[in-house]
Protein backbone atom coordinates (compact mmCIF):
# COMPACT_ATOMS: atom_id res chain seq x y z
CA UNK A 1 0.00 0.00 0.00
CA UNK A 2 1.26 3.56 -1.17
CA UNK A 3 -0.01 6.57 0.99
CA UNK A 4 0.98 10.45 0.71
CA UNK A 5 -0.72 13.85 2.72
CA UNK A 6 -0.39 16.96 0.66
CA UNK A 7 -0.81 20.28 2.08
CA UNK A 8 -0.97 23.48 0.58
CA UNK A 9 -2.10 26.96 0.04
CA UNK A 10 -5.66 25.24 -1.49
CA UNK A 11 -5.72 23.09 1.45
CA UNK A 12 -5.06 19.07 2.47
CA UNK A 13 -5.85 16.00 0.92
CA UNK A 14 -4.49 12.52 1.17
CA UNK A 15 -4.64 9.74 -0.66
CA UNK A 16 -3.54 6.09 -1.06
CA UNK A 17 -2.93 3.08 -3.70
CA UNK A 18 -3.56 -0.64 -2.24
CA UNK A 19 -2.32 -3.11 -4.86
CA UNK A 20 -2.73 -6.68 -4.55
CA UNK A 21 -0.90 -8.75 -5.73
CA UNK A 22 -2.37 -9.73 -8.53
CA UNK A 23 -2.01 -6.22 -10.02
CA UNK A 24 -5.11 -4.91 -8.98
CA UNK A 25 -5.33 -1.49 -7.79
CA UNK A 26 -7.30 0.20 -5.06
CA UNK A 27 -7.14 3.74 -5.23
CA UNK A 28 -8.22 6.17 -2.61
CA UNK A 29 -8.40 9.70 -1.56
CA UNK A 30 -10.19 12.31 0.57
CA UNK A 31 -10.05 16.36 1.04
CA UNK A 32 -9.45 17.32 5.04
CA UNK A 33 -11.75 19.92 6.02
CA UNK A 34 -10.26 20.44 9.44
CA UNK A 35 -6.56 22.14 10.60
CA UNK A 36 -4.20 19.64 9.71
CA UNK A 37 -0.43 19.77 9.47
CA UNK A 38 1.21 17.74 6.96
CA UNK A 39 2.56 15.46 9.61
CA UNK A 40 -0.93 14.89 10.37
CA UNK A 41 -2.39 14.23 6.74
CA UNK A 42 0.34 11.63 6.59
CA UNK A 43 -1.01 9.89 9.29
CA UNK A 44 -4.79 10.19 8.08
CA UNK A 45 -3.98 8.37 4.73
CA UNK A 46 -1.52 5.90 6.22
CA UNK A 47 -4.49 4.64 8.99
CA UNK A 48 -7.21 5.08 5.83
CA UNK A 49 -4.64 2.68 3.58
CA UNK A 50 -4.62 0.29 6.85
CA UNK A 51 -8.24 0.48 7.60
CA UNK A 52 -8.86 -0.41 3.66
CA UNK A 53 -6.68 -3.73 3.86
CA UNK A 54 -8.21 -4.80 6.87
CA UNK A 55 -11.70 -4.57 5.32
CA UNK A 56 -10.50 -6.29 2.67
CA UNK A 57 -9.07 -9.07 5.01
CA UNK A 58 -5.83 -8.22 3.92
CA UNK A 59 -3.72 -10.29 5.97
CA UNK A 60 -0.08 -9.66 4.87
CA UNK A 61 0.72 -5.71 3.95
CA UNK A 62 3.80 -4.07 2.72
CA UNK A 63 2.63 0.30 3.90
CA UNK A 64 5.07 2.31 1.77
CA UNK A 65 5.21 6.31 2.29
CA UNK A 66 7.70 9.39 1.43
CA UNK A 67 7.31 10.08 5.23
CA UNK A 68 10.54 10.07 7.33
CA UNK A 69 9.06 11.24 10.34
CA UNK A 70 6.44 8.59 10.36
CA UNK A 71 7.62 5.69 9.29
CA UNK A 72 10.42 6.06 12.05
CA UNK A 73 7.77 6.87 14.77
CA UNK A 74 6.06 3.25 14.12
CA UNK A 75 8.90 1.83 13.88
CA UNK A 76 9.73 3.33 17.18
CA UNK A 77 12.99 5.10 16.19
CA UNK A 78 12.28 8.32 16.52
CA UNK A 79 10.34 9.73 19.66
CA UNK A 80 7.02 12.00 19.12
CA UNK A 81 6.78 15.04 20.39
CA UNK A 82 3.39 16.00 19.63
CA UNK A 83 0.49 14.89 21.41
CA UNK A 84 -1.67 15.03 18.41
CA UNK A 85 0.62 12.57 16.66
CA UNK A 86 0.84 10.38 19.65
CA UNK A 87 -2.97 9.55 19.52
CA UNK A 88 -2.62 8.96 15.54
CA UNK A 89 0.53 6.75 16.40
CA UNK A 90 -1.70 4.60 18.63
CA UNK A 91 -4.24 4.16 16.28
CA UNK A 92 -2.05 3.05 13.66
CA UNK A 93 -0.20 0.48 16.26
CA UNK A 94 -3.60 -1.01 17.57
CA UNK A 95 -4.48 -1.34 13.52
CA UNK A 96 -1.24 -3.43 12.64
CA UNK A 97 -2.34 -5.79 15.41
CA UNK A 98 -5.08 -7.20 12.96
CA UNK A 99 -2.36 -8.24 10.00
CA UNK A 100 -0.49 -11.23 10.71
CA UNK A 101 2.98 -9.12 9.18
CA UNK A 102 2.73 -5.48 8.53
CA UNK A 103 5.82 -3.54 7.22
CA UNK A 104 7.01 -0.18 6.75
CA UNK A 105 9.12 1.06 4.17
CA UNK A 106 10.26 4.97 3.28
CA UNK A 107 10.90 5.70 -0.46
CA UNK A 108 11.66 8.84 -1.67
CA UNK A 109 8.95 10.99 -3.16
CA UNK A 110 9.41 10.24 -6.35
CA UNK A 111 8.58 6.48 -5.75
CA UNK A 112 5.57 7.50 -4.87
CA UNK A 113 4.13 9.56 -7.69
CA UNK A 114 0.67 7.86 -7.52
CA UNK A 115 -0.56 8.12 -4.09
CA UNK A 116 0.78 11.54 -4.29
CA UNK A 117 -0.82 12.75 -7.23
CA UNK A 118 -4.04 11.72 -5.53
CA UNK A 119 -3.35 13.49 -2.24
CA UNK A 120 -2.32 16.89 -4.59
CA UNK A 121 -5.38 16.39 -6.45
CA UNK A 122 -8.05 15.90 -3.51
CA UNK A 123 -6.12 18.79 -1.53
CA UNK A 124 -6.84 21.57 -4.54
CA UNK A 125 -10.27 20.29 -5.46
CA UNK A 126 -12.76 23.01 -3.72
CA UNK A 127 -15.98 21.30 -3.60
CA UNK A 128 -17.70 22.66 -0.29
CA UNK A 129 -21.60 21.49 -0.82
CA UNK A 130 -20.66 17.87 -1.20
CA UNK A 131 -19.82 14.89 1.01
CA UNK A 132 -18.24 12.74 -2.12
CA UNK A 133 -17.19 13.47 -5.71
CA UNK A 134 -18.03 10.39 -8.40
CA UNK A 135 -14.15 8.45 -9.09
CA UNK A 136 -12.01 9.62 -11.76
CA UNK A 137 -11.14 6.49 -14.30
CA UNK A 138 -7.59 6.93 -15.39
CA UNK A 139 -7.01 4.30 -18.54
CA UNK A 140 -3.20 3.42 -19.41
CA UNK A 141 -2.26 3.62 -23.24
CA UNK A 142 0.27 1.80 -25.25
CA UNK A 143 -0.25 3.74 -28.08
CA UNK A 144 -1.20 7.09 -29.71
CA UNK A 145 -4.65 7.99 -29.84
CA UNK A 146 -4.55 8.24 -34.06
CA UNK A 147 -3.69 4.31 -33.94
CA UNK A 148 -7.03 3.64 -32.54
CA UNK A 149 -8.86 4.89 -35.52
CA UNK A 150 -6.77 4.06 -38.25
CA UNK A 151 -8.91 0.49 -39.19
CA UNK A 152 -8.68 -1.81 -42.76
CA UNK A 153 -10.19 -0.46 -45.66
CA UNK A 154 -13.65 -2.52 -46.49
CA UNK A 155 -12.23 -3.32 -49.83
CA UNK A 156 -9.10 -4.93 -48.66
CA UNK A 157 -6.79 -2.19 -49.58
CA UNK A 158 -4.45 -0.81 -47.19
CA UNK A 159 -5.49 2.84 -45.26
CA UNK A 160 -2.85 5.07 -47.78
CA UNK A 161 -4.17 3.11 -51.30
CA UNK A 162 -6.19 6.24 -52.51
CA UNK A 163 -3.09 8.89 -51.42
CA UNK A 164 -0.06 6.60 -53.59
CA UNK A 165 -2.59 6.25 -56.11
CA UNK A 166 -3.65 10.16 -56.40
CA UNK A 167 0.20 10.99 -56.07
CA UNK A 168 1.12 8.57 -58.63
CA UNK A 169 -2.42 9.89 -60.76
CA UNK A 170 -2.97 13.10 -59.70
Amino acid sequence: MFFDGAANFKGVGIGAVLILKSGQHYPASEKIRFPCTNNMSEYEVCILGIRMTVDMNVKELLVIGDSDLLIHQVQGEWSIKNVKVLLYLHCVKELCKKSTKIEFKQVPKIQNEFADTFATLSSMIQHLDKKYIDPIEVEIRDQHVYCFHVDEEPDGKPWYHDIRKFLATR
